[in-house]
């Protein structure tokens, strides 16, 4: 993203612990500093104050509290703003935008708790207008295509967008080369075109002659997990899904026990509903969910009130 001017936060890797200090001194606060491999998901430090900054710098590179991994650290721009996902056809040429959509990473409502793989989503998210939709097509979408391209990795197929609309414009913050769960559960509904077809033009090189088409209307997916997730929670629990919503029902973390469905993950199952409004989306999928049961069964009850409150209806 550097190299090619693709925005994202401002950065800068250091694995000379003086000269990380020394650029504390001016780096605007609040500050992110990660450490550059693997920490157990632990290895990042939102700092507030330049102390905290310079204190997180000296547990990492001085006393090694995430080991080797805290040799090496990045220093990033601390970005604010609403968070959108959105997944995309390619076949390295065209870019084909799907239906945007809202996470809810937190596991407890109101966005408290740890953060999880998610806990629900919304389709269409209503910051993502229009007019960003445009701003992000030709700053990010079709540069990332292109820097691919240049660097001789040709990328065809879904790749995802996690993007932050700050008030300097939106950010890049993640890529990820698949569809994305739970955002998929609400994407893909809202289809109308034929995913096979698009799949295929996807691989042949010949998307920017295919029809993707999405309805008009919204999606609301709620994620039923086991209690105590994302940290220790039991499994191997029946679960009683009725007949008249299975088919809105995505199984995640669910197993065949003695020819009956049980519980084997923290996000247990992804209860979808697609209405003509958003408010009506989530009541529908909430409606199913109640019908749904499974012992240790835990959700959100306030997926999509920050969709709404944003002005989503």
């Amino acid at each position: 993203m550097k190299k090619y001017g693709i925005p994202t936060a401002a950065y800068e890797v250091f694995d000379d612990m003086q000269k990380a200090l020394d650029y504390i001194k001016d780096a605007p606060i609040p500050t992110v500093i990660k450490a550059d491999g693997l920490a157990l998901g632990k290895g990042v430090i939102i700092a507030q104050t330049r102390e905290e900054a310079v204190e997180a710098v000296r547990s990492m590179m001085e006393d090694k509290v995430f080991g080797e991994s805290g040799s090496h650290i990045v220093i990033e721009e601390f970005l604010t703003g609403p968070e959108v996902s959105v997944l995309s056809f390619t076949d390295g040429k065209t870019v084909v935008p799907m239906v945007s959509s809202m996470d809810h990473k937190r596991a407890g409502d109101n966005d408290t708790g740890l953060n999880t793989g998610g806990m629900g989503t919304v389709a269409p998210n209503p910051c993502y207008t229009p007019e960003i939709a445009e701003v992000c097509m030709r700053e990010i979408f079709l540069p990332t295509i292109n820097a691919m391209n240049a660097e001789g990795r040709t990328f065809k197929g879904c790749l995802y967008f996690g993007l932050m609309l700050t008030p300097n414009g939106p950010r890049v913050i993640e890529y990820n080369c698949r569809f994305g769960d739970p955002e998929t559960q609400v994407v893909l509904p809202l289809l109308e075109s034929d995913l096979l077809t698009i799949m295929q033009a996807t691989a042949n090189g010949t998307l920017g002659e295919c029809e993707v088409k999405f309805a008009d209307r919204h999606a609301c997916c709620v994620i039923m997990a086991s209690k105590g997730y994302p940290t220790k929670y039991d499994k191997g629990f029946a679960i009683d899904i009725p007949a008249n919503v299975a088919e809105s029902v995505y199984v995640a973390g669910a197993a065949i026990k003695d020819g009956s469905l049980v519980t084997s993950g923290g996000r247990v199952l992804g209860v979808t509903a697609v209405e003509n409004t958003l408010e009506a989306a989530i009541d529908a999928s909430y409606e199913k969910v109640k019908q749904i049961h499974f012992e240790n069964a835990y959700y959100r009850n306030d997926i999509g009130a920050r969709a709404l409150a944003a002005g989503g209806k």
